[in-house]
């Protein structure tokens, strides 16, 4: 009924856009074509400032449509969009009358490293969404311990995607910014009050706990304490169905030390979201030592019915995605303390195609969080960033507080001139990136160099142009 809702708007607007003739209900689609066709009505003249943005301006709408690509998409990253707009300023829009020569023809761009990359990518994607596929697990009903911003929008999320969710935390009103978070997010996402209402429904705050007996999936997401988490899963056990799948959302922590406080520590897995979890498409379904394959299964099927990419992992120290990223932004935190300014060392990351920098993506995520992966992820260093400690005891934890290596403004950062980008200085940032991606390979912590790829680009947004880290590297390596 939603996709239906939001297809009858789009429809709409294409008319109104003057882009169709008619818009009617998919049933009666075919006998009012052949009416329009025979009704003898002259053809319809586009409104007035498209014929103009299509003739006399088409220049200076090209120029305009350039300037917003390009906040998006470098050209010497992503050129399909620019040539899109090339061939329709210059050659009509008919792609076959742009010169073989030119870098815009279609010849170019099929034959780009580009294209041969985002294909491979496509590739990867379709094998993230197989997993789960073998599995007749059908889950309905999740519940969610601790209702946080990670716990509360994995509720938020499993409620949107049509399961029953009931979140538990302390008190109510330790539930209700969760509620009222969700409640904004589906206003925004579903544009109807019938819909938003039915997902509302299926949120359902639980501060005693009750829902753990009935549901089908029981997922932890309280603050990163071993014994804490022990108890809470030894709790959960005695009551929860026998075939529940107990899960941890833990980046930090061994999988096996939880699992030591259960009878059964088989059942225990990691399903580990990432955040902003409505926008990240990755979720790390996690292997411990003990965990039954089924179990697993199960939570590859849970994370596929979510509409989410399942990534099969290993237990180890932040397991794919957090391993590769804690010395990558270890590293750029010493260049800042280096004296390099943190806009010039954003920029390098961008510059080589990742989508936000190193230092801006610690202050997104909270200084604190960086602190404390650090110290738990990023091995052989010897004492944490300087730079980084003087803010975290300073209060300025990054975009949550207002102020971190950037100041805020409205969730903003207000960032200096760049200037001149130092020589090398992507590679360094990216070389401790790709060996933690190789080293994760070599441990077994991912199956193989494919699924590292694939995990990377959803899980971090490495740049999907270059196919992956180790498709990065072997490239790199071939090159004369």
């Amino acid at each position: 009924a939603t996709i239906s809702l939001i297809l009858q708007r789009r429809w709409k607007k294409a008319k109104r856009l003057g882009f169709a003739d008619e818009c009617v209900p998919p049933r009666v689609m075919e006998n009012a074509a052949r009416m329009l066709v025979l009704s003898g009505h002259p053809k319809r003249q586009l409104p007035f400032m498209q014929r103009m943005m299509n003739g006399p301006l088409k220049g200076v709408v090209a120029s305009q449509a350039k300037k917003q690509v390009a906040v998006r998409a470098r050209p010497e990253h992503y050129p399909a969009p620019y040539a899109i707009l090339d061939m329709w300023a210059n050659y009509g829009g008919n792609a076959l009358a742009v010169p073989a020569g030119k870098p815009t023809s279609m010849e170019a761009i099929a034959a780009s490293p580009t294209t041969k990359n985002l294909v491979r990518v496509y590739y990867l994607q379709e094998r993230l969404k197989g997993f789960g596929k073998d599995s007749d697990f059908a889950p309905k009903h999740l519940h969610v311990i601790g209702a946080g911003v990670m716990g509360g929008d994995i509720a938020a999320w499993a409620a949107l995607r049509g399961l029953t969710v009931t979140l538990q935390d302390q008190s109510i009103e330790r539930i209700a910014p969760a509620i009222h978070r969700a409640a904004i997010a589906f206003k925004r996402k579903l544009r109807d009050d019938t819909q938003v209402r039915f997902a509302l429904d299926r949120l359902i705050p639980d501060p005693s706990g009750q829902g753990v007996r009935q549901a089908d999936v029981v997922i932890e997401a309280i603050f990163e304490n071993l014994e804490a988490k022990q108890k809470l899963f030894a709790d959960i056990e005695a009551i929860a169905k026998p075939d529940a799948v107990l899960a941890s959302n833990t980046s930090s922590l061994k999988l096996e030390d939880i699992a030591a406080g259960l009878k059964h520590p088989s059942r225990l897995i990691g399903i580990h979201f990432f955040n902003p979890v409505a926008m990240m498409p990755l979720v790390e379904v996690v292997e411990g030592r003990e965990s039954d394959p089924q179990a697993l299964k199960k939570g590859l099927a849970f994370v596929r019915k979510i509409d989410k990419l399942a990534l099969p992992v290993k237990s180890a120290p932040g397991f794919l995605v957090n391993a590769v990223l804690a010395p990558y932004m270890q590293e750029a935190m010493r260049c800042v303390d280096e004296g390099i300014a943190p806009e010039v060392v954003d920029e390098a990351a961008l510059a080589f195609g990742m989508p936000l920098g190193p230092i801006e993506l610690a202050d997104t995520v909270g200084l604190d969080i960086a602190v404390a992966a650090g110290k738990q992820l990023a091995s052989g260093i010897s004492e944490p960033p300087r730079k980084l400690m003087e803010l975290v005891n300073a209060g300025h934890l990054g975009r949550k507080t207002g102020r971190g290596f950037y100041t805020y403004n409205q969730g903003k950062p207000q960032k200096g001139a760049v200037g001149q980008v130092p020589t090398g200085l992507a590679d360094r940032l990216v070389t401790p990136f790709l060996a933690a991606a190789q080293r994760c390979v070599e441990q077994g912590v991912v199956a193989d160099a494919e699924l590292a790829d694939a995990g990377v680009i959803f899980g971090t947004g490495f740049a999907p142009f270059r196919g992956g880290p180790m498709n990065y590297l072997k490239e790199r390596n071939e090159q004369p």
